[in-house]
């Protein structure tokens, strides 16, 4: 078996530096999304659960109401039009998700039902490829969703591995200094956030790569958050593995992506048998399809990928820059707006952040927060966010979570604000 090795990879590009507050038709953006005219209680819904999953715009809904009308059909080795016609469909939207990320190849891209199975495919299918033997490492941080926790706790159980942490600063900053510190030569794997789903803190990550990859070790990187936000490429980050769900970039939820390097990909035996991912079947063996239908066993989510595909088109045709800008000036806003409220206290402060704000009010638990704000529409995230160790670390049960997108307004930021001033006063 050829040996999984990191990649060498190309200089990242220079960090765009912050100009002035962007001009965005946020008004013409809103049209986009139907569900953004109702009320809530009778107020105006005001949507602040992005970072758990955003909302669709028309062109999503309309590609998967165009394929039902149009050319449903099962994909792959039908010969008749309506299969022809959905399988190109799901295949341009394979070549969408990879223009999206900057991959070298379409056959790089699998399709999976979102970023926790495309985790759990890496660790349970390419740990053997891996070689993962007891007393080995994988390393993981403390900002992690428990999607990118999990399934190497389960890993390391089967295998005799070990689990190693690397901490977190009081603004909710991986220390690099201490994550280094931890690699070592027994060390297989590092997974870790693009950007974290409870704090919105935004990971350096091609600094991650070059350490990881300088002690052998490979780097899965779990964009869920990264994507609505960011512009990726796979390639400028020198990443092994790298993966995000629809639903949290205006997508359908139950389809997402992986992306793996091609060698590491071609090594990787099946996780699922069944159809698609097979070559030939006898009663005495079979034998698999290349990646990366080797691992897309059984009907797919044939709709779900073409919506996915629209989603990618639609936020590129408006710009991941233009995005970006536009929710840092959110962000902003919210953060001077917020830190004006007695007693409210930011969980996360990294000097690199996408637009999440997580914070708590003195005397008052988060769900009481959530409930009352959602009684004047506005909707925000209550709990600990699938994220208990960052919550350990900052010594709170929970956080109330503000998570803005594409199609938020500084008006919405106010309305937070000042609905939570009057959560501060109820509660004296």
């Amino acid at each position: 078996m050829t040996s999984l090795s990191p990649a060498v990879s190309p200089s990242p590009s220079p960090r765009p530096q912050a100009g002035p507050a962007p001009s965005w038709d946020v008004e013409r953006v809103r049209e986009d999304f139907p569900i953004l005219a109702r009320q809530v209680h009778g107020r105006p819904l005001v949507y602040l659960d992005n970072a758990a999953s955003t909302q669709k715009p028309r062109a999503v809904i309309d590609a998967i109401t165009g394929c039902y009308e149009g050319y449903y059909a099962n994909v792959e080795r039908g010969v008749h039009t309506l299969s022809q016609l959905s399988t190109t469909a799901r295949e341009q939207a394979r070549e969408t998700v990879r223009r999206f990320l900057g991959a070298a190849s379409a056959d790089e891209i699998v399709f999976v039902r979102g970023t926790t199975e495309a985790i759990n495919l890496v660790a349970l299918v390419a740990a053997s490829g891996l070689g993962v033997n007891p007393g080995d490492e994988i390393l993981v941080s403390t900002l992690e969703h428990h999607s990118n926790l999990v399934p190497w706790q389960r890993l390391c159980e089967a295998r005799g591995a070990h689990l190693r942490v690397a901490p977190i600063d009081d603004r909710g900053e991986i220390v690099l200094e201490d994550l280094e510190a931890l690699l070592s030569d027994r060390t297989r794997l590092v997974a870790v956030a693009h950007v974290s789903n409870a704090l919105g803190t935004i990971n350096p990550i091609r600094r991650i790569v070059d350490l990881a990859h300088r002690h052998g070790a490979l780097v899965l990187v779990d964009g869920a958050q990264a994507v609505p936000h960011l512009a990726v490429d796979v390639r400028a980050l020198g990443c092994d593995f790298y993966a995000f769900s629809g639903h949290k970039v205006y997508g359908p939820s139950g389809i997402g992506a992986l992306w793996g390097r091609a060698e590491l990909l071609a090594e990787m035996p099946p996780w699922q048998g069944g159809g698609g991912m097979i070559e030939r079947v006898t009663l005495e063996r079979s034998t698999y399809a290349p990646p990366p239908h080797r691992f897309e066993a059984g009907t797919p989510f044939i709709e779900g990928a073409i919506a996915l595909g629209a989603a990618l088109d639609y936020v590129s045709a408006l710009g991941l820059e233009s995005i970006a800008a536009w929710e840092a000036e959110l962000l902003r806003r919210a953060t001077e707006r917020l830190l004006e409220i007695p007693g409210l206290r930011l969980i996360g402060t990294a000097s690199h952040k996408a637009a999440v704000l997580s914070f708590t009010l003195e005397g008052i638990h988060p769900h009481d927060i959530g409930t009352i704000l959602d009684r004047e529409g506005i909707a925000v995230r209550a709990g600990h966010h699938c994220a208990q160790p960052v919550m350990e670390r900052f010594r709170v049960p929970a956080t109330t979570r503000a998570s803005f997108g594409l199609y938020n307004t500084p008006e919405e930021v106010d309305a937070l604000a000042d609905a939570l001033g009057r959560v501060r006063e109820l509660f004296g």
